[in-house]
């Protein structure tokens, strides 16, 4: 005999919410088809720019996927794993963002109308595990090899980093500048990007940006005393103040007369002019320390002819270091002349408002930087972040040695040759792959889309081309022609692509195995309610 009165048993804290199955599925979806949405106007040299504002009312004026992502505050937790995507793509390259999301956001739109047709979250997944892998394969067989010596191709590289940005229009000028500042820094085969400081002013034009030999940081001389310039400089890197030391416990000292004090007092100046001494006996013109300085040893400082400067960060110590060859010292009674680095200038200037300490011309620097100008403060904000990715991606291109071309050419080659293979799979795994192939066209599709061209026609002529073995055949945004990407000078690197295909694959099939979303806030609270298909700071639909 069942029993009628069975009470319902409650596992989740009351205010909960939970979704289910394809409910789940089509609003992790959605979510993440938003986001891709919102940045795809972005994509390519006539991307168009987006505008955030801030609760503060701060203006950001953009087309950088990361910077737009970053800055929209986004709340919905799968479109969270897309903007991972974005900054997983941007820590490891610098650039390729856009490309990254947009990927993500089609591969998980074709897997959802493969879904509608009974296909299983699961063997989509593992059929997008299968495409992955071979795409990689095939982006490696297609890709070409530079080294370091490739100085027109690193060119190009930069050059197509910054299109479409708002630095595309003085890229000549700033593409030599990141090439020369990547290739200064090249320490047995390998480049630290880190080590290229991206220093940014606002007044004067694109063309006044300039490449410094050895680093600037934006902190002047302690006293007017001090010289302003310093020719063949050698420099003391300190890590430890040059005050007096307070005692670690409590102690009072008793000065019962006059003469006491001012021999307390005279016994401190002496022991800052002891640790003056022993810098200046080093053969030392410049200090730069990491802590802070006492105003009697700054006034001794200045009667020797010190150029010296107090709380320099720990990651521009870093950087002068490797700049003009000095060793971080943090104990005065070691200081010899070995530790001192070399700069052949070491001046303070005014740039704008603000006075900056230049160290230039160093003998063989490991550390640079480049100095960006611009008129306003959002173009050189828009500025920087093109030359960052410039950087990057040619630091990304030595770093591997192989680099591809643009104009969605890739793209086209890798969709053409996964759909052979998919052809050679049997079973659902096969609609997968196809899918996946289908998704890499989102890439030149965006571009032709972005430029006002029609897809159909444009797609249609850059496919034939592909099958006439033409692989780096790509679109020219500009004429609306098929064009030879690698001949016009569109050259990525190839870690871009890889990236982006290996990050965007991983969030969607992640995406993908989701079937359960339960939302809590613990006892008592109410979960916040999801949005079907938005985002907190969209309002449930694209920006713009």
């Amino acid at each position: 005999m069942t029993n009628q009165n069975v009470q319902p048993i409650f596992i989740l804290p009351e205010g909960s919410q939970r979704t289910l199955g394809k409910d789940a599925q089509r609003n992790n979806i959605m979510a993440a088809k938003l986001v891709a949405e919102t940045v795809r106007t972005t994509l390519g040299p006539k991307g168009m720019d987006k505008m955030i504002v801030d609760s503060l009312g701060d203006v950001t004026v953009t087309n950088d996927g990361v910077t737009i992502l970053e800055e929209m505050n986004i709340e919905h937790p799968s479109a969270k794993m897309i903007v991972e995507v974005a900054k997983t793509q941007e820590n490891e390259i610098g650039d390729g963002t856009t490309t990254a999301v947009v990927l993500a956001g089609e591969f998980l739109k074709n897997a959802e109308e493969l879904i509608e047709k009974d296909v299983h979250p699961a063997v989509i997944s593992r059929g997008y595990r299968l495409a992955e892998v071979k795409a990689q394969e095939i982006l490696n067989g297609m890709a070409e090899k530079i080294s370091e010596n490739n100085e027109e191709v690193l060119n190009k590289i930069a050059k197509t980093a910054m299109t479409g940005k708002g630095a595309e229009y003085s890229k000549d000028t700033l593409a030599i500048l990141s090439v020369k500042a990547v290739k200064m820094v090249i320490e047995n085969g390998f480049v630290d990007k880190d080590n290229i400081k991206i220093e940014k002013r606002t007044g004067g034009s694109v063309d006044d940006s300039e490449l410094i030999k050895g680093i600037v940081i934006d902190k002047e001389r302690l006293s007017a005393s001090m010289p302003r310039v310093v020719e063949n400089a050698k420099i003391v890197l300190l890590d430890r103040e040059i005050e007096i030391k307070k005692t670690e416990i409590d102690a009072n000292i008793q000065i019962k007369t006059p003469d006491q004090m001012q021999a307390f007092l005279d016994q401190e100046e002496k022991m800052l002019q002891d640790m003056v001494v022993r810098i200046t006996s080093s053969g030392a013109s410049v200090l730069l320390c990491q802590k802070g300085i006492d105003d009697v040893a700054i006034h001794f400082l200045a009667k020797k002819g010190i150029y010296a400067i107090r709380r320099v960060s720990d990651s521009d110590m870093k950087k002068i270091a490797k700049a003009t060859g000095a060793k971080v010292v943090n104990n005065l009674k070691d200081l010899s002349e070995n530790d001192l680095g070399f700069a052949g200038t070491v001046e303070e200037r005014k740039v704008g408002d603000e006075e900056f300490t230049y160290i230039m011309d160093c003998k063989n620097p490991k550390a640079v930087t480049l100095l960006i100008r611009g008129g306003t403060e959002h173009v050189t904000n828009e500025i920087e972040r093109a030359v960052t990715d410039a950087v990057g991606d040619v630091t990304a291109a030595l770093k591997t040695g192989m680099v591809v071309a643009g104009a969605g050419s890739p793209e086209t080659e890798l969709a053409m040759s996964l759909r052979k293979y998919a052809n050679s799979l049997s079973g659902r795994e096969q609609l997968a792959v196809q899918a996946f192939a289908d998704a890499m066209e989102v890439i030149p599709r965006t571009l032709v889309e972005n430029a006002g061209l029609d897809p159909i026609d444009t797609l249609t002529d850059v496919k034939a081309a592909h099958s006439k073995k033409q692989k780096w055949a790509g679109i020219d945004v500009f004429t609306g022609k098929v064009m030879d990407a690698w001949k016009k000078g569109v050259i990525e690197p190839l870690k871009i692509k890889t990236q982006a295909v290996s990050s965007a694959a991983e969030v969607a099939v992640m995406v993908l195995r989701i079937d359960d979303v339960i939302q809590s806030t613990g006892k008592g609270g109410g979960a916040p309610e999801m949005p079907p298909g938005g985002m907190g700071g969209m309002g449930g639909m694209p920006m713009m």
